[in-house]
């Protein structure tokens, strides 16, 4: 059994390369080995997201707190709420982050698989972001 107690490890600013806006993540869980699962809470200040990006086990994230989008490519961007949960399969490529005027927190759960759990895209414009 692994605990990792709250406050025990620091909140982290993700690569500015893959996000726009101000992004922090608070780890959750890295398992061990032969374990893939990585979860990780992260919280989208007004208007930050998530460039276009894939994972190669999916990702669920479940919202925790304020408003989001979600995009899938090709389909309509939806509004997110706390409580609600979104599984993105293998390989399709999405962005998330919060909503224009509100800030936004999920937890986001993957897996690894030969080391990444994400290929990571081009950023998301302000026009794919207005909808």
């Amino acid at each position: 059994m692994i605990i990792h107690r709250a406050g025990s490890r620091p909140s982290t600013t993700p690569d500015p390369a893959y996000f726009t806006g101000t992004v922090r993540m608070d780890p959750l869980i890295q398992a061990p080995a032969p374990a893939r699962l990585r979860g990780i809470a992260v919280t989208f200040e007004p208007g930050a997201r998530t460039n276009w990006h894939t994972h190669p086990l999916g990702q669920t994230l479940i919202v925790t707190a304020g408003a989001g989008r979600a995009q899938k490519d090709g389909e309509d961007i939806v509004e997110i709420r706390p409580g609600d949960v979104i599984w993105f399969a293998p390989g399709e490529k999405h962005w998330h982050g919060a909503a224009p005027d509100c800030a936004m927190t999920h937890i986001a759960l993957q897996e690894e698989q030969d080391g990444t759990t994400a290929d990571w895209m081009e950023p998301v414009t302000d026009a794919q972001y207005a909808g």
